[in-house]
C-alpha cells in the first residue's frame, strides 16, 4: 500500500496527466448544483474543523458554503457539459485566406493534484476553412476547459481538439504559458519559471508557418 501511495505522489508531483480526457465518473450530472454546493459546504467545514480553525467565527462561518458556490458555479463549472460554449461562425465573406490569432488569452485553471492554482496566457491561431468564429468564443472555449481540474498538456489538447472540430479545420494552433502555484508555492518553490505547451496541426506543422506563428506572438503592439 505504501508503495501505491508514494507512486501516486511521484505521479502528481511530476504533473503527469493519465489520458487525453478529463477523468469523470459514470453518473458525474446526475446530481444538482444545488446538493451539489451543499454537499461540498458540508464536507469542507469538516476539512477546516479537523485543521482546528474555529467555525462559529464570523470571519470563517461562512466560508465552507462560499468555497462550495466557487467550486461549482466558477472554478470547475467547465466540468459539466451544460456550461459548454455554442461557438457562432460567420461566413467568410472577406475572403480572408491568412492566419488568425488571437493572443494573449488570460486563462486560470486548477492543478489536479494539489487543487492550487495554475494561471498563464493562451495563443490561438486558425486559417478559416469557410468560415470565422467570433473572437470572444475563442476566449471562452479556453475558459471552459480552464475550468476544471487540469494538467497543461491536457488543457492544451482539449481546447485544439474543440477549435478543430468547431472551426471544420485541421488549420489551429495553440500554445498555452502558464505558471503552476504547485511549483512556486510548495516543493522546489520556484517561482520564477514558467510551463509552455503547444498542440499544432495542419498547415501549422510547416516550419515556416509555425515560425510566422511565433513572430506574431512574440511581436510587441506599436
Amino acid at each position: 500500500m505504501n508503495k501505491i501511495l508514494s507512486q501516486w505522489d511521484e505521479m502528481g508531483d511530476s504533473h503527469v496527466g493519465s489520458s487525453k480526457e478529463t477523468p469523470m465518473r459514470v453518473g458525474a450530472f446526475e446530481m444538482d448544483d444545488q446538493l451539489k454546493i451543499e454537499l461540498i459546504a458540508k464536507h469542507f467545514k469538516e476539512i477546516m474543523h479537523v485543521l482546528g480553525l474555529d467555525l462559529t467565527d464570523d470571519s470563517l462561518k461562512g466560508t465552507p458554503m462560499r468555497v462550495a458556490k466557487m467550486y461549482i458555479n466558477e472554478h470547475f463549472k467547465g466540468l459539466d457539459p451544460k456550461n459548454k460554449p455554442q461557438p457562432t461562425l460567420f461566413e467568410n465573406s472577406y475572403d480572408y485566406t491568412e492566419m488568425l490569432v488571437e493572443k494573449d488569452i488570460t486563462f486560470y485553471s486548477t492543478c489536479e493534484h494539489h487543487f492550487v492554482p495554475i494561471f498563464g496566457r493562451a495563443h490561438l491561431a486558425y486559417f478559416s476553412n469557410g468560415n470565422v468564429i467570433g473572437l470572444s468564443k475563442l476566449n471562452r472555449i479556453v475558459d471552459y476547459y480552464s475550468k476544471r481540474p487540469q494538467v497543461q498538456e491536457r488543457l492544451t489538447i482539449q481546447i485544439a481538439e474543440e477549435l478543430k472540430e468547431v472551426l471544420q479545420t485541421q488549420d489551429v494552433a495553440v500554445i498555452m504559458d502558464a505558471k503552476h502555484m504547485c511549483v512556486a508555492s510548495r516543493g522546489i518553490k520556484d517561482t520564477s519559471s514558467s510551463t509552455v505547451t503547444s498542440s499544432f496541426h495542419g498547415r501549422f506543422n510547416d516550419p515556416e508557418v509555425r515560425s510566422e506563428l511565433l513572430k506574431y506572438i512574440t511581436s510587441t503592439p506599436q
